[in-house]
């Protein structure tokens, strides 16, 4: 099998398949994929589209053609030495509805069910309507309302013998020692007497194996003619006896049915952020890790499998713990595979989002993260400082809107009294717990607790910190007094000595400390509901509220960004390289993920604005006074507001298709199509005047209506021209940004990571626009096609350009895999006029050197270009100065170039006179 040198991410789903996939396999190894990086392959909740909402983890998803489908396309991954790298859901499952067995077994039998310590829930709750219970906010309308209306009424599966309560896709079922109480009042005699068996059950010490043949028999009697038609109407809650039944058999479950909007306040169970669909688990025990990951360890011990990708690694009460876990599993299962299979290490990432200033942690014996903090440094790189104040003072005075950080701020304020108010909650009773163990903090009150927690949350400048039994790890430490600090500055100077005894429970004082005991039980189980509040509140702040409230430039909104910075100077990009090298040489590098909220190469568009801000400016002025006949005056403001017409217009000017056509009103249809879906998720994310909870349709109709005329109307025939030419004029150097951006991923230390599709342009949004159907007929076409570089610099709209750009370096990285895993990384200098705008470094391996040589914020020296390629001339005196010497006769550039001298400089106008980025290889 080939060595991990570069991974193609693929969504599956019912529509694209495992089998889908197979037919691929040749392609993506003549691309110079050495790996297939999948999404979620266990089974999930059917028709899902990512896989994520895991319900069955022991099997392999049907929906994806099950595990003969996967022996498939591991069979053509093997034909042509590639892998399979796995994402895998450690968090949570999909709960709810009626497909996921574990949590069925759950809500029947409750604490007695094998499955009640693997749902992270709280059966302690100081409400006392939730005593022992658990919460399920499931329901469309107030329980009442829905109990009365007959939208929860008792049903049967004759098939399996269940009875349960349905509310639409729900199924929520009754505990079988309840059965007698339903079946007594059937009127067949067989049902009466099996009730009579199903009430014995009560007598018993372990119920549960006994029901098994009791449901048997009740399906059988339902099959042979036995009606339960009277004994469910006398629970039809519309009726006012059957109202009473009804209601005092759920009072006897272990649950209870809730409005969804009891979710956020109430909810005593962990979920992935605030999805009440997903419910987090409890891996850090060894039988849910075991139970969970049973399928996975078979398919790696039968070398099915040769890497993972931890999703949401931040949910998890002990991430290090878990990973070293992860770790000893999978490296004791390598010896066990088949020799066809064998590998010498088992690649295993993290999705990590790293705050600025922060790194992976190196014991959690992982081989990097997903790759966001590359994204965000090769953005930082493509940003000019000289476009950060004019830029930010367009967008504050068009949209009057704070500064980022304060946004965030508030957005957290936000989501820990709303979304996440009952998480916080948890936190905060957690932290009183705590409290009440020592004498000396016992007259602490929960107020006061939960004023400093919010505060010290609503400041932290990480999405978690890692508190141990030794308390706050170094790498931490910094980030937790940051947070302090900041929190001080906004709480009263009443509440300061609350954050001194926070400081001290939130790892000052390690918790192996105490004594074992109930406080030592207690101040670890406040640390680690702390750590899974931070995590959800940042995620839900800032990628899911603030990069849609805050707009100076959209290119630095985006996953794992810290938006708060504009740029970064090329010694800082070089420094992270060499970090990465040192410490995770194989960490992933992506540009564009299923998460992303714009395209790779809409960002790199993007980003060509910050060198042209005043030019934006004039043009945002000219375009808001066109687009007045499309407002429109409501109630509560104008339609679209201000800043939300704003981040339209950005929005508009990446993604403007590169060969839609004005009069193309079948391609504006589908345009304008992708837009209003992006809006209305750009508008309901903001939670300024719609949002999930309450979508505000009068606001967001107006809005469509916008959108419709500026790209369909007649009357708006000025202004979208007018957009239509600025795009064109962002297109060549977005272009060339986005070849930039291509190579670097391919060539700075670490794997690159190609996301679906991405080998063409990629001018995508937020999903689902980012997960459409990709052609790979056109793909596969193309690069059997080996087209000249003249000719593909003419036709750079159609994509090639940037695919075969990926398969030559990409090739290259096969033939010199070391050279890329672990060569050197030497930063070249650069000196002329023009010095400032190339970033060049080297990587240096045995026998053989690679010159890497990219463009950035060089959108001026294009000059009124209709292709991505500066021209030679412009370059001027521009050379690279080398710390050593090329030889002419072994030295040879993957896009032209090859013509070099003994000497050691090469001037840019060779290096780059007939592709706008290029590779040198020196055989020394």
């Amino acid at each position: 099998m080939k060595p991990l040198t570069a991974t193609v991410r693929l969504q599956l789903h019912s529509d694209f398949s495992l089998d889908d996939a197979v037919p691929l396999v040749p392609y993506f190894a003549q691309l110079g994929i050495s790996h297939v990086y999948a999404s979620p392959i266990l089974t999930a909740r059917a028709g899902s589209r990512h896989g994520y909402d895991v319900v069955d983890p022991t099997r392999v998803n049907p929906e994806l053609g099950g595990e003969a489908a996967l022996l498939r396309l591991v069979a053509a991954l093997r034909q042509h030495g590639m892998g399979l790298v796995l994402d895998t859901v450690s968090n949570h499952m999909a709960v709810g509805g009626a497909d996921n067995p574990w949590w069925q077994s759950l809500l029947a039998w409750g604490r007695r069910s094998p499955y009640a310590e693997f749902f992270d829930i709280q059966w302690h709750s100081s409400d006392p309507l939730l005593a022992g219970q658990l919460l399920l906010p499931f329901l469309g309308s107030d329980y009442g309302v829905a109990l009365q209306q007959g939208q929860i009424p008792l049903t049967f599966d004759a098939a399996h013998g269940l009875l349960e309560v349905a509310h639409y896709e729900h199924r929520f079922p009754i505990c079988p020692l309840d059965y007698g109480r339903i079946l007594g009042q059937a009127d067949d005699a067989r049902l009466q007497a099996l009730a009579q068996h199903f009430s014995a059950l009560h007598e018993a010490a372990d119920p549960l194996p006994d029901t098994a043949p009791l449901h048997l028999e009740l399906a059988r009697l339902a099959a042979s003619g036995a009606s339960l038609a009277g004994a469910l109407a006398a629970f039809d809650s519309t009726t006012l006896d059957g109202f009473k039944r009804l209601h005092l058999l759920l009072e006897r479950q272990v649950y209870r049915l809730a409005s969804w909007r009891t979710a956020a306040d109430d909810i005593n169970w962990r979920r992935f952020f605030d999805i009440n669909e997903l419910g987090g688990l409890r891996v850090e025990r060894a039988a849910v890790f075991e139970a969970t990951h049973a399928k996975l360890f078979e398919l790696i011990e039968r070398g099915l499998v040769d890497g993972l990708r931890i999703d949401h690694i931040d949910g998890l009460a002990d991430p290090r713990r878990y990973c070293r876990n992860l770790r000893r599993r999978v490296d004791g299962l390598l010896a066990k595979r088949p020799l066809q299979a064998a590998v010498e290490h088992f690649p295993i990432y993290v999705e990590k989002i790293l705050g600025a200033g922060e790194h992976l942690h190196r014991d959690w014996l992982t081989d990097g993260t997903t790759g966001y903090e590359f994204m965000n440094e090769v953005s930082l790189l493509q940003h000019d400082p000289a476009g950060e104040a004019p830029l930010t003072e367009l967008w504050q005075s068009v949209s009057e809107r704070p500064e980022f950080a304060e946004e965030v701020r508030t957005a957290r304020q936000l989501v820990l009294n709303a979304s996440l108010a009952g998480d916080c909650e948890s936190v905060a009773q957690a932290l009183l717990q705590v409290a009440r163990d020592d004498l000396m903090t016992r007259d602490l009150t929960l107020g006061a607790i939960r004023r400093a927690l919010q505060a010290l949350v609503a400041h932290y400048p990480v999405y978690r910190t890692y508190i141990n039994a030794c308390g706050r790890p170094g790498e931490d430490e910094g980030f937790f007094q940051q947070a302090m600090n900041d929190a001080r500055q906004s709480l009263g100077e009443a509440d300061w000595p609350l954050l001194g005894h926070l400081e001290r429970w939130l790892g000052g004082q390690p918790w192996r400390q105490l004594p074992p005991g109930r406080p030592r039980k207690h101040l670890r189980h406040a640390c680690v509901r702390f750590q899974q509040l931070t995590a959800p509140s940042a995620a839900k702040a800032v990628e899911d509220t603030a990069f849609y409230r805050s707009g100076r430039l959209l290119s630095r909104n985006d996953v794992g960004f810290a938006a708060e910075r504009f740029s970064a100077d090329a010694p800082w990009f070089h420094n992270e390289a060499q970090r990465r090298l040192r410490d995770f040489p194989d960490n992933l590098l992506a540009t564009a993920t299923h998460d992303h909220k714009r395209g790779e190469d809409c960002r790199a568009r993007l980003a060509v604005l910050s060198e042209r801000a005043p030019w934006l400016a004039s043009r945002v002025a000219h375009w808001l006074e066109l687009a007045a006949p499309l407002r429109q005056a409501l109630e509560d403001g104008p339609a679209p507001s201000p800043g939300d017409e704003l981040l339209l217009l950005q929005t508009l000017l990446g993604s403007w298709p590169l060969t839609l056509g004005l009069h193309d009103h079948d391609a504006l249809q589908h345009y304008a199509g992708r837009i209003r879906q992006w809006q209305q998720k750009a508008l309901r994310e903001a939670k300024l005047r719609s949002s999930w909870a309450a979508p505000n349709e009068g606001y967001e109709q107006a809005c469509a209506a916008y959108v419709d005329g500026l790209l369909l109307d007649e009357q708006s025939q000025q202004l979208r021209q007018s957009l239509h030419q600025a795009a064109r004029q962002l297109d060549c150097p977005g272009a060339l940004n986005g070849l930039a951006q291509c190579l670097l991923r391919m060539t700075t230390p670490g794997v690159p990571d190609l996301y679906q599709g991405n080998e063409y342009w990629d001018l995508s949004l937020v999903d689902p626009d980012n997960r459409r159907p990709v052609d790979y007929a056109a793909r596969r076409a193309s690069l059997a096609d080996s087209a000249a570089l003249p000719a593909l610099l003419e036709h750079w709209r159609d994509g090639r350009i940037k695919q075969v750009l990926v398969a030559r370096v990409l090739d290259c990285r096969q033939a010199h895999p070391e050279l890329f895993q672990r060569g050197a990384y030497l930063p070249l200098a650069v000196q002329g006029r023009h010095a400032d705008k190339v970033l060049a470094f080297a990587r240096l391996g045995d026998g053989v050197r690679a010159i890497i040589v990219v463009p950035r914020l060089a959108s001026a020296l294009l000059g009124p270009a209709t292709t991505p390629q500066i021209p030679a001339q412009n370059w001027d005196d521009t050379r690279l100065v080398l710390p050593f010497a090329l030889s002419p006769a072994n030295c040879s550039g993957l896009f032209g170039g090859a013509a070099v001298s003994p000497s050691r400089e090469l001037n840019l106008s060779t290096v780059l006179a007939e592709f706008p980025v290029n590779v040198l290889i020196d055989h020394a």
